[in-house]
Protein backbone atom coordinates (compact mmCIF):
# COMPACT_ATOMS: atom_id res chain seq x y z
CA UNK A 1 0.00 0.00 0.00
CA UNK A 2 1.17 3.43 -0.62
CA UNK A 3 2.63 5.16 2.04
CA UNK A 4 0.70 8.37 2.22
CA UNK A 5 -2.52 6.18 1.86
CA UNK A 6 -1.77 4.29 4.59
CA UNK A 7 -1.71 7.59 6.55
CA UNK A 8 -5.04 8.45 4.95
CA UNK A 9 -6.79 4.90 5.01
CA UNK A 10 -5.46 5.12 9.26
CA UNK A 11 -6.14 8.83 9.74
CA UNK A 12 -9.73 8.36 7.93
CA UNK A 13 -10.98 5.99 10.13
CA UNK A 14 -9.47 7.34 13.00
CA UNK A 15 -11.28 10.08 12.38
CA UNK A 16 -14.80 8.00 12.08
CA UNK A 17 -14.19 6.94 15.87
CA UNK A 18 -12.95 10.47 16.81
CA UNK A 19 -16.30 11.70 15.45
CA UNK A 20 -18.17 9.10 17.35
CA UNK A 21 -16.00 9.72 20.59
CA UNK A 22 -17.78 13.18 20.12
CA UNK A 23 -21.07 12.04 19.83
CA UNK A 24 -20.27 10.18 23.33
CA UNK A 25 -18.61 13.20 25.09
CA UNK A 26 -21.67 15.83 24.04
CA UNK A 27 -23.90 12.95 25.56
CA UNK A 28 -21.50 12.55 28.96
CA UNK A 29 -21.58 16.27 28.79
CA UNK A 30 -25.31 16.47 29.06
CA UNK A 31 -25.68 13.80 31.38
CA UNK A 32 -22.35 13.88 33.88
CA UNK A 33 -21.58 17.60 33.72
CA UNK A 34 -18.15 18.01 34.86
CA UNK A 35 -19.28 16.86 38.51
CA UNK A 36 -18.14 14.49 41.25
CA UNK A 37 -19.45 11.53 38.92
CA UNK A 38 -18.07 12.18 36.08
CA UNK A 39 -14.73 13.27 37.70
CA UNK A 40 -15.04 9.55 38.97
CA UNK A 41 -16.22 8.01 35.44
CA UNK A 42 -12.99 9.28 33.99
CA UNK A 43 -10.67 8.89 36.72
CA UNK A 44 -11.79 5.23 36.04
CA UNK A 45 -11.94 5.62 32.06
CA UNK A 46 -8.07 7.23 32.21
CA UNK A 47 -6.74 3.59 33.74
CA UNK A 48 -7.44 1.32 30.75
CA UNK A 49 -7.55 3.92 28.46
CA UNK A 50 -3.98 5.06 29.09
CA UNK A 51 -2.78 1.20 28.57
CA UNK A 52 -4.39 1.22 25.47
CA UNK A 53 -2.85 4.66 24.08
CA UNK A 54 0.35 3.77 25.89
CA UNK A 55 0.45 -0.13 25.65
CA UNK A 56 -1.95 -0.79 22.38
CA UNK A 57 -0.84 2.07 20.44
CA UNK A 58 2.51 2.57 21.39
CA UNK A 59 4.79 0.44 23.95
CA UNK A 60 3.49 -2.89 21.99
CA UNK A 61 3.30 -1.68 18.37
CA UNK A 62 6.71 0.15 18.40
CA UNK A 63 8.35 -3.42 20.07
CA UNK A 64 6.04 -5.77 17.97
CA UNK A 65 5.54 -4.51 14.56
CA UNK A 66 9.29 -4.09 13.75
CA UNK A 67 10.45 -7.53 15.14
CA UNK A 68 7.29 -9.37 13.19
CA UNK A 69 8.15 -7.12 10.18
CA UNK A 70 11.96 -8.79 10.51
CA UNK A 71 10.77 -11.91 10.70
CA UNK A 72 8.38 -11.81 7.79
CA UNK A 73 10.87 -10.23 5.61
CA UNK A 74 14.37 -12.61 6.68
CA UNK A 75 12.28 -15.91 7.52
CA UNK A 76 9.04 -15.94 6.16
CA UNK A 77 5.06 -15.92 7.11
CA UNK A 78 4.85 -19.38 9.18
CA UNK A 79 8.32 -18.32 11.39
CA UNK A 80 6.66 -14.70 11.72
CA UNK A 81 3.14 -16.33 12.88
CA UNK A 82 4.94 -18.72 15.30
CA UNK A 83 6.40 -15.67 17.13
CA UNK A 84 3.31 -13.83 17.06
CA UNK A 85 1.67 -16.87 18.73
CA UNK A 86 4.67 -17.11 21.17
CA UNK A 87 4.08 -13.83 22.27
CA UNK A 88 0.40 -14.50 22.33
CA UNK A 89 0.78 -17.35 25.45
CA UNK A 90 3.12 -15.02 27.45
CA UNK A 91 1.20 -11.84 27.10
CA UNK A 92 -2.25 -13.70 28.49
CA UNK A 93 -0.23 -15.42 31.15
CA UNK A 94 1.10 -12.41 32.38
CA UNK A 95 -2.05 -10.00 32.08
CA UNK A 96 -4.41 -12.48 33.27
CA UNK A 97 -2.86 -12.35 36.93
CA UNK A 98 -1.96 -9.23 36.91
CA UNK A 99 -5.45 -8.09 36.31
CA UNK A 100 -6.97 -9.83 38.76
CA UNK A 101 -4.14 -8.45 41.53
CA UNK A 102 -5.24 -5.37 40.12
CA UNK A 103 -9.13 -5.59 40.96
CA UNK A 104 -8.30 -6.87 44.57
CA UNK A 105 -6.11 -4.03 44.86
CA UNK A 106 -8.10 -1.41 43.41
CA UNK A 107 -8.49 0.93 46.32
CA UNK A 108 -4.78 1.22 46.84
CA UNK A 109 -4.15 2.03 43.20
CA UNK A 110 -6.88 4.44 43.53
CA UNK A 111 -4.70 6.33 46.45
CA UNK A 112 -1.74 6.89 43.57
CA UNK A 113 -4.40 7.48 40.86
CA UNK A 114 -6.48 9.93 42.14
CA UNK A 115 -4.83 10.79 45.76
CA UNK A 116 -7.51 14.15 45.94
CA UNK A 117 -10.46 11.86 46.03
CA UNK A 118 -9.47 10.76 49.32
CA UNK A 119 -10.75 13.55 51.14
CA UNK A 120 -14.39 12.87 49.34
CA UNK A 121 -15.31 9.41 50.50
CA UNK A 122 -18.54 8.64 48.28
CA UNK A 123 -16.65 10.17 45.11
CA UNK A 124 -13.70 7.90 46.09
CA UNK A 125 -15.53 4.81 46.38
CA UNK A 126 -17.16 5.43 43.63
CA UNK A 127 -14.12 5.65 41.46
CA UNK A 128 -13.12 2.37 42.61
CA UNK A 129 -16.03 0.53 42.04
CA UNK A 130 -16.17 2.14 38.26
CA UNK A 131 -12.71 0.87 37.90
CA UNK A 132 -13.30 -2.25 38.62
CA UNK A 133 -15.26 -2.52 35.82
CA UNK A 134 -13.42 -0.90 33.44
CA UNK A 135 -9.50 -2.73 33.91
CA UNK A 136 -10.92 -5.55 32.17
CA UNK A 137 -10.55 -3.71 29.39
CA UNK A 138 -6.76 -3.93 29.70
CA UNK A 139 -5.76 -7.27 28.89
CA UNK A 140 -8.61 -7.24 25.76
CA UNK A 141 -7.30 -4.26 24.40
CA UNK A 142 -3.65 -5.79 24.47
CA UNK A 143 -4.95 -9.18 22.65
CA UNK A 144 -6.75 -6.25 19.78
CA UNK A 145 -2.97 -4.51 20.43
CA UNK A 146 -1.18 -8.21 18.94
CA UNK A 147 -3.85 -8.39 16.37
CA UNK A 148 -3.34 -4.96 14.94
CA UNK A 149 0.52 -5.50 14.93
CA UNK A 150 -0.03 -8.04 12.61
CA UNK A 151 -2.58 -6.97 10.22
CA UNK A 152 -0.23 -4.00 10.01
CA UNK A 153 3.11 -5.47 9.48
CA UNK A 154 1.00 -7.23 6.56
CA UNK A 155 0.04 -3.81 5.41
CA UNK A 156 -3.71 -3.98 6.44
CA UNK A 157 -4.04 -0.97 8.22
CA UNK A 158 -8.23 -0.70 8.01
CA UNK A 159 -9.21 -3.34 10.32
CA UNK A 160 -7.00 -1.82 13.34
CA UNK A 161 -7.84 1.73 13.02
CA UNK A 162 -11.39 1.06 13.09
CA UNK A 163 -11.86 -0.93 16.24
CA UNK A 164 -11.81 2.09 18.61
CA UNK A 165 -15.12 2.69 17.11
CA UNK A 166 -16.89 -0.15 18.21
CA UNK A 167 -15.28 1.52 21.84
CA UNK A 168 -17.41 4.82 21.29
CA UNK A 169 -20.43 3.29 19.91
CA UNK A 170 -20.84 0.78 22.84
CA UNK A 171 -20.45 3.43 25.31
CA UNK A 172 -22.79 5.62 23.38
CA UNK A 173 -25.29 2.87 23.56
CA UNK A 174 -24.85 2.61 27.08
CA UNK A 175 -25.77 6.23 27.71
CA UNK A 176 -28.81 6.15 25.74
CA UNK A 177 -29.90 3.02 27.44
CA UNK A 178 -29.29 4.12 30.83
CA UNK A 179 -32.13 6.44 31.64
CA UNK A 180 -35.01 4.50 30.21
CA UNK A 181 -33.70 1.01 31.44
CA UNK A 182 -33.06 2.31 35.26
CA UNK A 183 -28.82 2.50 35.45
CA UNK A 184 -26.90 4.40 36.40
CA UNK A 185 -25.12 6.35 33.69
CA UNK A 186 -21.35 6.25 35.05
CA UNK A 187 -21.63 2.58 36.01
CA UNK A 188 -23.28 1.91 32.66
CA UNK A 189 -20.68 3.59 30.95
CA UNK A 190 -17.73 1.28 32.96
CA UNK A 191 -19.13 -1.34 32.23
CA UNK A 192 -19.67 -0.57 28.51
CA UNK A 193 -15.81 0.04 28.07
CA UNK A 194 -15.01 -3.90 28.97
CA UNK A 195 -17.63 -4.84 26.53
CA UNK A 196 -16.26 -2.82 23.99
CA UNK A 197 -12.93 -4.58 24.04
CA UNK A 198 -14.54 -8.19 23.74
CA UNK A 199 -16.26 -6.77 21.05
CA UNK A 200 -13.16 -5.54 19.38
CA UNK A 201 -11.28 -8.93 20.27
CA UNK A 202 -13.91 -10.70 18.07
CA UNK A 203 -13.56 -8.23 15.37
CA UNK A 204 -9.84 -8.49 15.14
CA UNK A 205 -9.62 -12.45 15.23
CA UNK A 206 -12.20 -12.21 12.47
CA UNK A 207 -10.00 -9.49 10.46
CA UNK A 208 -6.78 -11.97 11.33
CA UNK A 209 -8.55 -14.63 10.09
CA UNK A 210 -9.54 -12.83 6.71
CA UNK A 211 -5.53 -12.11 6.14
CA UNK A 212 -5.21 -15.53 6.17
CA UNK A 213 -4.07 -15.67 9.93
CA UNK A 214 -5.26 -18.39 12.23
CA UNK A 215 -3.47 -17.96 15.57
CA UNK A 216 -3.03 -20.81 17.66
CA UNK A 217 -3.47 -20.80 21.30
CA UNK A 218 0.33 -22.18 22.75
CA UNK A 219 2.15 -23.21 25.92
CA UNK A 220 4.00 -19.88 27.20
CA UNK A 221 7.71 -20.30 26.53
CA UNK A 222 9.97 -17.10 26.88
CA UNK A 223 11.77 -17.89 23.51
CA UNK A 224 14.21 -16.06 22.47
CA UNK A 225 11.72 -13.99 20.29
CA UNK A 226 9.78 -13.34 23.10
CA UNK A 227 12.50 -12.17 24.95
CA UNK A 228 13.88 -10.12 22.81
CA UNK A 229 9.80 -8.43 22.14
CA UNK A 230 9.62 -8.05 26.32
CA UNK A 231 12.96 -6.25 26.31
CA UNK A 232 11.74 -3.87 23.88
CA UNK A 233 7.97 -3.19 25.31
CA UNK A 234 9.16 -1.61 28.33
CA UNK A 235 11.69 1.10 26.87
CA UNK A 236 8.64 1.31 24.03
CA UNK A 237 6.21 2.56 26.62
CA UNK A 238 8.09 5.34 27.98
CA UNK A 239 9.81 6.12 24.42
CA UNK A 240 6.60 6.49 22.52
CA UNK A 241 4.20 7.46 25.27
CA UNK A 242 5.53 10.82 26.81
CA UNK A 243 2.42 12.43 26.27
CA UNK A 244 0.06 9.68 27.16
CA UNK A 245 2.39 9.44 29.91
CA UNK A 246 2.24 12.99 30.68
CA UNK A 247 -1.56 13.09 30.48
CA UNK A 248 -1.54 10.53 33.03
CA UNK A 249 -0.07 12.57 35.92
CA UNK A 250 -2.28 15.74 34.63
CA UNK A 251 -4.89 13.52 35.98
CA UNK A 252 -3.02 12.67 39.11
CA UNK A 253 -2.05 16.31 39.56
CA UNK A 254 -5.84 17.83 38.64
CA UNK A 255 -7.14 15.32 41.47
CA UNK A 256 -5.73 17.28 44.06
CA UNK A 257 -7.43 20.71 42.73
CA UNK A 258 -11.33 21.71 43.69
CA UNK A 259 -14.13 19.23 41.61
CA UNK A 260 -14.58 19.56 38.22
CA UNK A 261 -10.75 19.68 37.23
CA UNK A 262 -10.72 16.68 36.32
CA UNK A 263 -13.00 16.79 33.91
CA UNK A 264 -11.65 20.38 32.44
CA UNK A 265 -9.00 18.39 31.36
CA UNK A 266 -10.70 15.68 30.29
CA UNK A 267 -13.35 17.13 27.82
CA UNK A 268 -9.97 19.15 26.86
CA UNK A 269 -8.03 16.32 26.12
CA UNK A 270 -10.82 15.17 23.72
CA UNK A 271 -10.76 17.70 21.22
CA UNK A 272 -6.67 18.11 21.73
CA UNK A 273 -7.10 13.99 20.71
CA UNK A 274 -8.98 14.98 17.66
CA UNK A 275 -5.59 15.93 15.68
CA UNK A 276 -3.34 13.83 17.73
CA UNK A 277 -5.00 10.43 16.85
CA UNK A 278 -6.19 11.17 12.66
CA UNK A 279 -2.60 12.71 12.64
CA UNK A 280 -0.23 11.21 15.05
CA UNK A 281 -1.86 7.87 15.16
CA UNK A 282 -2.40 7.79 11.47
CA UNK A 283 1.36 8.62 10.99
CA UNK A 284 3.56 6.67 13.39
CA UNK A 285 1.17 3.63 12.54
CA UNK A 286 1.72 3.74 8.93
CA UNK A 287 5.52 4.94 8.78
CA UNK A 288 6.73 2.30 11.25
CA UNK A 289 6.43 -1.05 9.21
CA UNK A 290 7.76 1.08 6.62
CA UNK A 291 10.66 2.02 8.11
CA UNK A 292 11.44 -1.29 9.85
CA UNK A 293 11.55 -3.04 6.46
CA UNK A 294 14.08 -0.78 4.94
CA UNK A 295 16.09 -0.86 7.75
CA UNK A 296 16.31 -4.58 8.37
CA UNK A 297 17.37 -4.21 4.45
CA UNK A 298 20.06 -1.55 4.90
CA UNK A 299 17.87 0.49 2.56
CA UNK A 300 19.00 4.29 4.59
CA UNK A 301 18.67 6.36 1.34
CA UNK A 302 14.49 5.00 1.78
CA UNK A 303 14.67 5.34 5.32
CA UNK A 304 15.61 9.02 5.34
CA UNK A 305 12.76 9.72 2.21
CA UNK A 306 10.20 7.86 4.52
CA UNK A 307 11.13 10.09 7.42
CA UNK A 308 10.99 13.35 5.85
CA UNK A 309 7.75 12.67 4.08
CA UNK A 310 6.29 11.61 7.62
CA UNK A 311 7.42 14.80 8.90
CA UNK A 312 6.21 16.58 5.92
CA UNK A 313 2.72 15.01 6.58
CA UNK A 314 2.78 16.30 10.70
CA UNK A 315 3.65 19.73 9.87
CA UNK A 316 0.88 19.94 6.95
CA UNK A 317 -1.52 18.52 9.07
CA UNK A 318 -0.33 19.20 12.90
CA UNK A 319 0.35 23.21 12.16
CA UNK A 320 -3.12 23.80 11.34
CA UNK A 321 -4.74 21.57 13.47
CA UNK A 322 -2.84 23.21 16.60
CA UNK A 323 -3.87 26.92 15.36
CA UNK A 324 -7.54 26.17 14.75
CA UNK A 325 -7.65 24.55 18.77
CA UNK A 326 -5.96 27.69 19.88
CA UNK A 327 -8.09 30.56 18.35
CA UNK A 328 -11.73 28.85 18.03
CA UNK A 329 -11.15 26.46 20.75
CA UNK A 330 -14.18 28.07 22.68
CA UNK A 331 -17.05 28.41 20.32
CA UNK A 332 -15.94 24.72 19.65
CA UNK A 333 -16.37 23.71 23.35
CA UNK A 334 -19.42 25.59 23.80
CA UNK A 335 -20.87 24.04 20.55
CA UNK A 336 -20.16 20.52 21.31
CA UNK A 337 -20.21 20.03 24.98
CA UNK A 338 -22.35 23.24 26.28
CA UNK A 339 -25.82 22.29 27.59
CA UNK A 340 -27.87 20.29 30.19
CA UNK A 341 -25.37 20.39 33.25
CA UNK A 342 -22.08 21.40 31.02
CA UNK A 343 -22.58 25.64 31.19
CA UNK A 344 -20.37 28.54 30.19
CA UNK A 345 -17.80 28.46 33.25
CA UNK A 346 -17.08 24.55 32.46
CA UNK A 347 -16.61 25.82 28.82
CA UNK A 348 -14.39 28.91 29.50
CA UNK A 349 -12.52 26.49 32.09
CA UNK A 350 -12.34 23.71 29.48
CA UNK A 351 -11.34 26.22 26.84
CA UNK A 352 -8.50 27.69 28.32
CA UNK A 353 -7.04 24.37 28.94
CA UNK A 354 -7.48 22.98 25.17
CA UNK A 355 -5.40 26.05 24.06
CA UNK A 356 -2.64 25.26 26.36
CA UNK A 357 -3.04 21.76 24.81
CA UNK A 358 -2.83 22.64 21.35
CA UNK A 359 0.21 24.29 22.03
CA UNK A 360 1.94 21.29 21.79
CA UNK A 361 -0.18 19.22 18.87
CA UNK A 362 2.93 20.15 16.22
CA UNK A 363 5.28 18.31 18.44
CA UNK A 364 3.57 15.26 19.24
CA UNK A 365 2.91 14.34 15.95
CA UNK A 366 6.52 15.25 14.84
CA UNK A 367 7.82 13.42 17.83
CA UNK A 368 5.90 10.45 16.49
CA UNK A 369 7.75 10.13 13.46
CA UNK A 370 11.22 10.84 15.10
CA UNK A 371 10.75 8.06 17.59
CA UNK A 372 9.45 5.37 15.04
CA UNK A 373 13.05 5.93 13.18
CA UNK A 374 14.57 4.47 16.76
CA UNK A 375 12.05 1.85 17.18
CA UNK A 376 12.74 1.03 13.25
CA UNK A 377 16.62 0.50 14.04
CA UNK A 378 15.34 -1.45 17.55
CA UNK A 379 16.45 1.36 19.49
CA UNK A 380 14.48 2.12 22.31
CA UNK A 381 17.47 3.34 24.59
CA UNK A 382 17.40 6.58 23.15
CA UNK A 383 13.90 7.10 23.46
CA UNK A 384 13.50 6.56 27.02
CA UNK A 385 16.07 8.62 28.08
CA UNK A 386 14.59 11.65 26.35
CA UNK A 387 11.17 10.41 27.69
CA UNK A 388 12.43 10.67 31.44
CA UNK A 389 14.06 13.76 30.92
CA UNK A 390 10.79 14.95 29.39
CA UNK A 391 8.34 13.38 31.70
CA UNK A 392 10.31 15.11 35.02
CA UNK A 393 10.30 18.50 33.32
CA UNK A 394 7.17 18.56 32.47
CA UNK A 395 5.71 17.61 36.67
CA UNK A 396 8.39 20.10 37.66
CA UNK A 397 7.00 22.90 35.26
CA UNK A 398 3.09 21.47 36.02
CA UNK A 399 4.00 21.89 39.75
CA UNK A 400 5.15 25.02 39.22
CA UNK A 401 2.28 26.44 37.57
CA UNK A 402 -0.30 24.91 39.33
CA UNK A 403 -0.55 27.50 42.10
CA UNK A 404 -0.90 30.08 39.40
CA UNK A 405 -2.73 28.70 36.88
CA UNK A 406 -4.75 25.90 38.30
CA UNK A 407 -5.68 23.25 35.53
CA UNK A 408 -4.48 25.71 32.93
CA UNK A 409 -1.26 25.29 34.35
CA UNK A 410 -1.45 21.40 33.87
CA UNK A 411 -2.01 21.37 30.51
CA UNK A 412 0.60 24.31 29.31
CA UNK A 413 2.96 22.10 30.94
CA UNK A 414 2.18 19.13 28.87
CA UNK A 415 2.28 21.60 25.55
CA UNK A 416 5.32 23.01 26.19
CA UNK A 417 7.18 19.20 27.28
CA UNK A 418 6.21 18.39 23.55
CA UNK A 419 7.91 20.84 22.06
CA UNK A 420 10.82 19.53 24.52
CA UNK A 421 10.51 15.77 23.24
CA UNK A 422 11.38 17.06 19.55
CA UNK A 423 14.64 19.23 20.75
CA UNK A 424 15.98 16.11 22.60
CA UNK A 425 15.13 13.81 20.06
CA UNK A 426 16.17 15.84 16.96
CA UNK A 427 19.54 16.84 19.13
CA UNK A 428 19.88 13.05 19.25
CA UNK A 429 19.56 11.79 15.81
CA UNK A 430 22.17 14.71 14.75
CA UNK A 431 24.74 12.82 17.06
CA UNK A 432 24.25 9.73 15.48
CA UNK A 433 23.69 10.83 12.10
CA UNK A 434 20.36 9.68 11.13
CA UNK A 435 18.63 12.62 10.66
CA UNK A 436 18.70 13.49 7.05
CA UNK A 437 16.24 16.04 6.09
CA UNK A 438 15.60 16.45 2.27
CA UNK A 439 15.22 20.04 0.01
CA UNK A 440 11.57 19.66 -0.40
CA UNK A 441 11.07 19.35 3.56
CA UNK A 442 12.90 22.22 4.56
CA UNK A 443 11.63 24.63 1.59
CA UNK A 444 8.03 23.30 2.74
CA UNK A 445 8.65 24.03 6.38
CA UNK A 446 8.51 27.97 6.63
CA UNK A 447 5.64 27.89 3.89
CA UNK A 448 3.16 25.70 5.57
CA UNK A 449 4.00 27.63 8.64
CA UNK A 450 2.64 30.53 7.23
CA UNK A 451 -0.11 29.17 5.57
CA UNK A 452 -1.30 28.51 9.55
CA UNK A 453 -0.86 31.86 10.74
CA UNK A 454 -2.96 32.92 7.44
CA UNK A 455 -5.85 30.89 8.45
CA UNK A 456 -5.61 32.17 12.28
CA UNK A 457 -6.21 35.47 11.62
CA UNK A 458 -9.06 34.47 9.05
CA UNK A 459 -10.44 32.39 11.93
CA UNK A 460 -10.27 35.19 14.33
CA UNK A 461 -12.15 37.23 11.50
CA UNK A 462 -14.65 34.62 11.00
CA UNK A 463 -15.28 33.54 14.41
CA UNK A 464 -16.24 37.17 15.01
CA UNK A 465 -18.76 37.20 12.15
CA UNK A 466 -20.40 34.15 13.10
CA UNK A 467 -20.60 34.83 16.61
CA UNK A 468 -25.01 35.63 16.55
CA UNK A 469 -25.06 32.04 14.92
CA UNK A 470 -22.27 30.10 17.01
CA UNK A 471 -24.38 31.29 20.33
CA UNK A 472 -28.21 31.07 18.42
CA UNK A 473 -30.61 28.97 21.65
CA UNK A 474 -31.15 26.14 18.22
CA UNK A 475 -28.67 23.53 18.75
CA UNK A 476 -28.45 23.04 14.90
CA UNK A 477 -27.58 26.40 13.74
CA UNK A 478 -25.05 26.49 16.43
CA UNK A 479 -23.07 23.11 14.33
CA UNK A 480 -23.79 24.41 11.29
CA UNK A 481 -22.30 27.79 11.84
CA UNK A 482 -19.40 25.59 13.77
CA UNK A 483 -19.09 24.12 10.76
CA UNK A 484 -18.68 26.70 8.52
CA UNK A 485 -15.99 28.08 10.56
CA UNK A 486 -14.08 25.05 10.32
CA UNK A 487 -14.93 25.08 6.53
CA UNK A 488 -13.87 27.91 6.05
CA UNK A 489 -10.49 27.08 8.10
CA UNK A 490 -9.63 24.81 5.69
CA UNK A 491 -10.46 26.42 2.63
CA UNK A 492 -8.54 29.58 3.81
CA UNK A 493 -5.58 27.02 4.88
CA UNK A 494 -5.45 24.75 1.62
CA UNK A 495 -5.56 28.12 -0.55
CA UNK A 496 -2.79 29.69 1.19
CA UNK A 497 -0.84 26.25 1.53
CA UNK A 498 -1.11 26.00 -2.40
CA UNK A 499 -0.36 30.11 -3.35
CA UNK A 500 2.74 29.98 -1.08
CA UNK A 501 3.83 26.40 -2.02
CA UNK A 502 3.99 24.71 1.22
CA UNK A 503 1.35 21.88 -0.59
CA UNK A 504 -0.06 21.23 -4.04
CA UNK A 505 -3.08 19.60 -5.27
CA UNK A 506 -1.00 16.78 -6.99
CA UNK A 507 0.16 15.66 -3.21
CA UNK A 508 -4.03 14.54 -2.83
CA UNK A 509 -3.55 13.01 -6.10
CA UNK A 510 -0.79 10.96 -5.49
CA UNK A 511 -1.89 9.89 -2.27
CA UNK A 512 -4.84 8.40 -3.89
CA UNK A 513 -2.83 6.11 -6.13
CA UNK A 514 -2.53 2.67 -5.37
CA UNK A 515 1.19 2.52 -6.43
CA UNK A 516 3.45 0.88 -3.94
CA UNK A 517 6.05 3.21 -2.47
CA UNK A 518 8.98 1.43 -4.03
CA UNK A 519 7.52 2.22 -7.23
CA UNK A 520 7.47 5.76 -7.49
CA UNK A 521 10.37 8.50 -7.24
CA UNK A 522 12.26 8.90 -4.37
CA UNK A 523 14.22 12.48 -3.87
CA UNK A 524 17.78 12.40 -2.94
CA UNK A 525 18.03 13.09 0.56
CA UNK A 526 20.36 15.72 1.47
CA UNK A 527 21.92 16.92 5.06
CA UNK A 528 20.05 19.61 6.98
Amino acid sequence: MNFSRAIATVGGLTLLSRLAGFARDILTASVLGAGPVADAFFIALKLPNFFRRLFAEGAFGVAFVPLFAAELQIQGRSAAVRFAEEALAVLLAALLPFTLVALAVMPWLMHGLAPGFVDEPEKFALAVELARLTFPYLTLISLVALLGGILNALDRFGPFAAAPIAFNLTLVGALLLAPPLGWQPGRAMAAAVTLSGVIQVVWMTWACRVAGVRLRLRRPRLTDGVRRLFRLVGPGALGAGVMQINLFLNIVLASLLPSGAVSFLYYADRLNQMPLGVIGIAIGTALLPVLARHAAAGDDAMVRHYLSRALEFSLLLGLPAAVALGVSGGPMVAVLFERGAFGPAETQATAMALAAYALGIPAYVIAKSLNAAFFARQDTTTPVRVAVVVTASTVGLALALLPVLGHVGIALATGLAAWLDVGLLVAAMRRRGILALDARLRRRGPRIAAAAVGMGIALAVGETVLTPWLTHPATAVRFAALGALVVMGVLVFGALAQALGGGRISDLRTTLKRTAPEESAVETPTRG
